[in-house]
Formats: C-alpha cells, sequence, structure tokens
C-alpha cells in the first residue's frame, strides 16, 4: 500500500481490510536535543541506545510480532537491528537476513518499469490506457502519467465487496488482472481523469498490463530483467504465486473473514500483482531505496518527471509518479495481510530508512510502519519526521483498501 491509505486516506499502499483499532493510544518519544548535526543523527551507541527504546516501545503498544530496521548516511553510520520473533509458534527470531512480503512498495518496481519504457520510446507518458488495454472506463482520457500519479479516479478494486468476500473467503485463490479489473470496473468513477488525488490499486494493474504489452514479456519477467537484476538486487522476486522463498517470517493479520489474527505467510498475493505482490528482504530494500529516488535507472527528465508530486489529503504528504515526499523522505510504504514495510530515502542528508514488519494490524487507527517511521525519524531527522496521517475506518460492511485493508497491498 505508498502503502497510501488503505484504502484512499490511511497510508500511501495497496489494499487493506477493515481494521480493529486498539484502546492503547500510542505515545510517540519526543525529540532527542541535539540530537542532530544537520539533515540526520550521527548513529552513535548513545543513539542506537534511543532507537532500541522507541522501536521496542512501539513494538508493546501496536502489539507487533517482530521487526527489522536499517539506517545508514554517509559519515553517520549505520543502525541494523532486529527485534521480536519471527514466529509465534516457534519463537523464533526475526532476523535481518529473512525474506519478507513487501505489499505496495511492488508499485515503485512496476512504474519504474514503465518508466524505462517511457526512456525506450516505447511508451509516453500522456498516452491514453486505452490504447493498451481496452475496456477501461474514460479510457480515452486517462493517461499514464495520472494512472501512475493516482489522478485517474477509477475505483479501487480492492474496496470492492465481492473482491473482499472472495478474498477473505479463499486466501489461497489466485486472481487474474482482468478479474481485479472487472470488479473494478463495474462501478462508476469516482471522479475526472486529473481532477483529484486518490490512492488505487486498479491503477498500478493497469500499469502492470502497459509494461507487459510494450516490454513484450509478462511483467515479472521483464522486472526481473530491467529492475531487479540492474538494480543489484539479489534477494528480491516476483512471484507468480504463493511461493515464498526461505527463510522468511511468518505473517500475522486480523484481515480475515472471522476477524481473528490468524497466520497469512502462504496466501497467495496474486490479488496484488503488480500492485502489491513482491517480495525481498532488508539489504535489498536498502539498495532500492536509493536505487528509485535517485532514479539510477532512469534518465535523469524521466526521473524528474517522477519526482513532481501532487497534492494528496494527507498533510505533509505529496505523491509523484508511484513514490511518495513525506516530510522530505522520498520513497514508499506497503502492506498486505501479515506484513508491512517501509523504503525511503532522505536526499539531503543520503539517509535511508527501511522498517520491515510481520503484522499488518493497525494500532489506534494507524499502520505499525507510520508509527515506526515516526518514532525513529523524530529521533534522527527531527526536522523530517516521518508521518502519515491516520484514517477514519470505513464501515465494517465494506472493504477498505493498499497498499492501504482487505488485505491489501498498500
Amino acid at each position: 500500500m505508498l502503502a497510501v491509505p488503505a484504502s484512499a486516506g490511511a497510508a500511501l499502499s495497496a489494499p487493506a481490510l477493515p481494521y480493529s483499532a486498539s484502546a492503547t493510544p500510542y505515545h510517540a518519544p519526543a525529540p532527542v536535543p541535539d540530537a542532530t548535526d544537520g539533515e540526520f543523527t550521527e548513529l552513535t551507541p548513545a543513539v542506537a541506545a534511543r532507537l532500541d527504546t522507541a522501536i521496542q516501545q512501539v513494538m508493546r503498544e501496536a502489539g507487533v510480532p517482530g521487526v527489522m530496521v536499517s539506517l545508514s548516511a554517509p559519515g553517520k553510520g549505520n543502525y541494523i537491528k532486529a527485534f521480536g520473533v519471527a514466529d509465534k509458534a516457534t519463537k523464533a527470531p526475526m532476523d535481518p537476513d529473512l525474506y519478507m512480503r513487501i505489499g505496495s512498495e511492488t508499485k515503485t518496481f512496476t512504474v519504474t518499469a514503465m518508466l524505462e519504457l517511457v526512456d525506450q520510446g516505447k511508451v509516453g507518458l500522456d498516452d491514453p490506457i486505452d490504447k493498451y488495454v481496452d475496456g477501461v472506463p474514460n479510457g480515452d482520457r486517462i493517461t499514464l502519467r495520472q494512472l501512475a500519479g493516482m489522478r485517474s479516479g477509477l475505483f479501487n478494486y480492492s474496496m470492492d465487496e465481492g473482491f473482499y468476500k472472495a478474498l477473505t473467503s479463499d486466501p489461497d485463490r489466485s486472481f487474474t488482472p482482468q478479474e481485479l479489473l472487472d470488479f473494478s470496473f463495474k462501478h462508476p468513477v469516482n471522479f475526472q481523469p486529473g481532477a483529484d488525488f486518490e490512492y488505487c490499486n486498479t491503477n498500478t494493474i493497469l500499469l502492470g498490463l502497459v509494461v507487459e504489452k510494450a516490454g513484450g514479456q509478462p511483467l515479472h519477467e521483464f522486472v526481473q530483467e530491467n529492475v531487479i537484476e540492474p538494480a543489484g538486487l539479489r534477494h528480491t522476486i516476483f512471484p507468480t504465486g504463493a511461493e515464498f522463498p526461505s527463510p522468511h517470517a511468518h505473517g500475522y493479520t486480523d484481515q480475515t473473514a472471522t476477524g481473528k489474527t490468524e497466520d497469512a505467510t502462504d496466501w497467495n498475493p496474486s490479488w496484488g500483482w503488480a500492485a502489491g505482490a513482491m517480495i525481498s528482504d532488508l539489504r535489498d530494500m536498502r539498495t532500492w531505496a536509493r536505487v528509485v529516488a535517485t532514479g539510477t535507472l532512469l534518465t535523469p527528465e524521466t526521473q524528474e518527471q517522477r519526482l513532481k508530486v501532487g497534492g494528496t489529503d494527507l498533510a505533509g504528504t505529496g505523491y509523484g509518479l508511484g513514490i511518495f515526499n513525506v516530510e522530505g523522505w522520498i520513497g514508499h510504504n506497503g502492506s498486505l495481510p501479515g506484513y508491512e514495510s517501509l523504503t525511503v530515502y532522505l536526499p539531503e542528508a543520503q539517509a535511508t530508512m527501511v522498517v520491515l514488519l510481520n503484522t499488518d494490524t493497525n494500532h489506534d487507527g494507524q499502520e505499525p510502519s507510520t508509527l515506526f517511521g515516526r518514532a525513529i525519524t523524530r529521533i534522527v531527522s527531527p526536522e523530517h519526521v516521518y508521518d502519515l496521517p491516520a484514517v477514519q475506518s470505513p464501515p465494517t460492511s465494506q472493504p477498505p483498501t493498499p497498499t492501504s485493508k482487505p488485505p491489501a497491498p498498500r
């Protein structure tokens, strides 16, 4: 899901199911006086101890089983730690080398692939989507730029009640891209192209189909050969089913048919496809944070287009082309049943922050990845505190989103 708001207001991410808010309020740690030197704090043992305390506080209050965190900046040092458990049944500890599902961070890969095709002259940012995909409402007027920037006005398929029931009743089910689009296209559009911002997984599914048509390969193959490998990522995959490399952490969600917390480790992420199906690890996401934010794989002109953020309904947050800027931190978040992620880059300090955790259960109306991001940045970059406002929970009879919660990738 960013993990933009679960449905269109929570976090920038992929789909998400209704959440159960905890009654215990979260209290972010206060900034540490004189903790920073410029844009980013030196990661001294004293600062590391503060980070340990802040991270563990979030874990306790939000009920997070396990989390891994990476922070780094030139001349400031590194902080790489894992806390809690990767498996609640065996009590196996969380470890920085485990594979994790990354939800809507998949969008950064899909949009990068599309932008590479722009650089190759095979697609144009202002091409209408009906040049590549038939049957899209307003398809003659919705551009690829608007799809990547979440300004199409199309209905988010992960908010459809029928989709929600289909997914939660059979988490092992495999969905095709066309089936996902069908859930969306039976609804009227929410607004006219370009008139507003609304985080929507439907947009990225369509961009995945554009990559396949213009790139001449299945999306997972194109991303592997043109994005993952050139970026030097060795532990990142685009699965075509429920496969999950070992070793991996177990993931826990309350986005279930019963509302009870379940182990969602092996749920099929095909329903997220181009918007949220991918898998990676801490080391690769640390590399990806810099690659996607600095445009390593794109021409400077195209990267400039990507980083032109438009306003959203979230204070302090702008959304570009498959990427957000939250108080100066550039990147994306992700969420789907059992897992959340946050991968961002602070250009002024050349700093990276990656947070991977094994639950998507919201706390007091907020995603745990946001709670961790806020607590960490209040210490290391108090002038750039990562924060995504909480969104109001939708009625439980309706599936909220990304990914955003039917178990959706945010």
